[in-house]
């Protein structure tokens, strides 16, 4: 179900964190809620968050809604317009999609990620954009084209490349090797492109030959970079996601209520994950470093290291 509103601006200034430098500065999402379904979305809050920001009542709904109830940001490429022309605007990077994907099924109808790009274009703006949908190469004339002008970083997400899971984790995005495609079509073109693997998902995911197969194919791919993640469970995702364990595997809800007694894996598997991890990028000659193909800048940058997680 769709619900068009009007959104009061395009770009949200991103709270700093001491935790990590970001290679962006801003943040765009044409929609709020994602069709995507992924069951271990840690974005479930942002129905309520939309309530404060854009005054829209979500007061009492599921978190399944923020997979069935999308709203629509008719408006976007006006608004972003208006922030892009302004006199006091820096070109600072914008990052495209972080919450909701951009490329999710609505925007076969709505389209509206032609009109923002065409407003990145025209105002030579730098972005990072992530997806899990092949329906970005519809566009990439355009981000071809900004590319050739400015920063463009393409991110595609891959968790596994079992199908059969995939269409249980993340019931409508893309399968795995439609995801690899749109690595492969970008090395055409000047944008940079990495790998999010994220997040490993504890007894699903995080199996040896699961990881390396990913990574393998994202070196074929020749992205800049691959940036693993495990995952967090807090919040609405938390109980989302343990009720989807306990509908699908529920043999795995004891193991994980040890390892998450916490809102993070304990210690000790973390160190052992991302071991095996260092391992594997080291063979693949892959990097961690995502703001070094993206030419950011920071006085005192602390990059990403697979411990951060």
């Amino acid at each position: 179900m769709f619900e068009e509103i009007q959104a009061r601006k395009a770009l949200n200034k991103i709270k700093k964190t001491s935790r990590f430098s970001l290679p962006f500065q801003w943040d765009l999402n044409i929609y709020r809620g994602c069709e995507h379904g992924c069951n271990y979305c840690y974005a479930m809050y942002s129905h309520s968050y939309l309530e404060k920001e854009e005054k829209i009542s979500c007061k009492g709904k599921k978190d399944s809604d923020f997979f069935r109830k999308i709203y629509v940001k008719t408006n976007i490429a006006e608004a972003l317009e208006k922030q892009l022309g302004a006199p006091s605007w820096k070109k600072e990077v914008i990052n495209i999609g972080g919450v909701c994907d951009s490329y999710q099924p609505a925007e076969e109808k709505y389209g509206l990620m032609r009109d923002v790009l065409a407003f990145m274009i025209k105002y030579k703006n730098p972005i990072t954009l992530s997806t899990k949908s092949d329906l970005i190469l519809r566009d990439i004339d355009l981000l071809s084209e900004l590319a050739d002008l400015t920063q463009v970083n393409i991110a595609v997400t891959v968790t596994t490349m079992d199908e059969k899971l995939g269409s249980l984790l993340e019931p409508v995005a893309s399968p795995p090797e439609k995801r690899f495609s749109v690595m492969r079509a970008f090395k055409d073109t000047a944008a940079t492109t990495g790998l999010h693997m994220m997040p490993i998902l504890p007894f699903l995911t995080d199996n040896p030959e699961n990881l390396e197969q990913v990574l393998s194919l994202a070196a074929e791919c020749e992205v800049d970079y691959a940036l693993p993640g495990l995952l967090y469970l807090r919040g609405e995702t938390r109980k989302h996601f343990f009720n989807f364990l306990a509908c699908n595997f529920p043999e795995l809800l004891d193991p994980y209520c040890r390892l998450y007694a916490k809102g993070g894996a304990d210690r000790a598997y973390k160190a052992e994950l991302y071991g095996l991890l260092r391992n594997l990028m080291q063979k693949y000659n892959l990097s961690a470093d995502y703001m070094k193909p993206l030419k950011i800048k920071s006085s005192s940058p602390k990059q990403l290291r697979l411990t951060d997680f």
